[in-house]
């Protein structure tokens, strides 16, 4: 059975549109907090997060109402990357950690990213039975007056995440002398990310610090490349690094002005950590995961397997395989050394230590030679429109183009409202001809 409410990274859409008000973030922190609260049968803990969004300031403040409604202790901790907050549910001994963000969308998208204890994105199985309890008599799940949970603003959240990450790292691992430019995109990283850097010694220059609301991921960010790659040429730096809306992503630039997208970091990641003998088992890909990068792994008789898009279903293969290394093509990377999610600043710092005794990064992070690889994203009112007979014969009818000559993947976005069509294929002008296919048969 499909879930109703959460989708492939939680919950996520348009503000006031649809799940996506007070009212419903009300059910939702009821819900999440009854079922935690259910376990123990006592008062527990919850602490949020979030990016910098203006529906944040309307959103929180529901959210909280009904995790306290619930029984539920509550810590606001205020903008703070995703993986601060994964991190932080796990030292604080906390019973959940709620991200409120829509990551990578626009301004005018919210959402919530629900951890459990262990620092890990919730499993289908709980989602699903959250929402029973959201769909439940909301008077049947409200707690005694004498018995409501407490509610408590953290102030120093990013300083607790900054030093997380750095005990990962030796006492003397040192930034002086290198020079780094960080696109922020104006989101949870924007505190966090330049800190970090500059308390290693680096000499930081910084965009997309200075939130609005409104301009979160707008022209800048990992989604915007074009941001950083001005910046890297601008200042001559040694490395670009790129953000999402909540930090979860990156996306690099080397000091020539080349993106480096998230398959040649993994890439990168994989031979290092085989040859420091760190690399367990193998790496988890997705669908989405160039088929250059597949290759190359056969190469280095490194294991490669591939998962559903979303970093929490690369993260569950991890698990399940034993791996400690998985990631997607977005910049969505999971060290599971360090993390239990994404970390687009975690993964900086591992590459930038791989940079501290004069390598340089396009030295590094040219891996390999990707196949050639077209993504077109289509929106659309209904992404079931994939379902439907038209559009089933342009695919089947594609894929008999493309054959033993590259490979097509047609899915619906988690997390917005678009069909994403990719091809793969030496032969770029076939990709071109198999996408406007399937598109023709897409209504917009």
């Amino acid at each position: 059975m499909s879930k109703k409410y959460f989708g492939t990274d939680g919950i996520r859409g348009k503000v006031n549109q649809g799940n996506i008000n007070g009212e419903m973030f009300f059910k939702f922190g009821l819900a999440a907090g009854t079922y935690f609260k259910n376990l123990k049968k006592n008062k527990q803990t919850a602490i949020i997060a979030k990016d910098t969004r203006l529906s944040g300031y309307t959103l929180e403040p529901a959210l909280v109402s009904g995790l306290s409604s619930a029984g539920m202790h509550v810590y606001t901790l205020g903008p703070l990357p995703t993986n601060g907050l994964a991190m932080l549910t796990k030292r604080m001994k906390a019973n959940m950690g709620i991200m409120i963000t829509a990551s990578h969308n626009p301004y005018f998208d919210n959402g919530l990213k629900l951890f459990g204890p262990d620092g890990l994105k919730l499993s289908d199985k709980i989602e699903k039975k959250i929402e029973k309890l959201i769909d439940s008599k909301i008077t049947k799940n409200l707690s005694k007056p004498n018995i409501l949970g407490r509610v408590k603003r953290l102030e120093n959240a990013n300083d607790r995440y900054i030093e997380i990450l750095k005990s990962n790292f030796p006492d003397n691992f040192s930034l002086k002398g290198i020079k780094i430019a960080i696109d922020c995109a104006n989101g949870a990283g924007y505190k966090s990310g330049p800190k970090l850097f500059r308390s290693l010694g680096a000499k930081v220059y910084n965009v997309g610090i200075s939130p609005n609301g409104l301009n979160i991921n707008k022209n800048c960010g990992s989604t915007f490349p074009r941001k950083i790659k001005s910046l890297v040429k601008k200042h001559r730096v040694n490395l670009g690094i790129s953000l999402d809306g909540d930090a979860d992503r990156i996306i690099l630039c080397d000091e020539r002005g080349n993106i480096v997208d998230g398959d040649q970091i993994i890439a990168m990641l994989a031979k290092r950590w085989k040859r420091k003998k760190i690399l367990r088992g193998g790496v988890i890909g997705t669908l989405m995961s160039n088929y250059g990068l597949q290759n190359y792994f056969r190469e280095q008789k490194i294991r490669f397997i591939r998962a559903n898009v979303g970093d929490r279903y690369v993260k569950e293969k991890m698990q399940k395989n034993k791996f400690n290394l998985g990631g997607e093509q977005s910049g969505h990377i999971i060290l599971g050394k360090f993390a239990t999610t994404g970390d687009g600043l975690l993964v900086a710092l591992e590459v930038l230590f791989s940079m501290r005794k004069g390598k340089k990064s396009s030295e590094l992070l040219n891996i390999f030679k990707p196949m050639p690889q077209i993504l077109e994203n289509i929106f659309v009112r209904d992404k079931n429109i994939i379902n439907k007979l038209k559009c089933k014969k342009a695919i089947k009818k594609a894929n008999k183009l493309m054959e033993q000559n590259g490979r097509l993947l047609v899915r619906k976005s988690g997390t917005e409202p678009k069909i994403r069509i990719m091809g793969e294929s030496h032969n770029k002008n076939l990709i071109i001809k198999c996408i406007k296919i399937i598109r023709r048969s897409i209504k917009y």
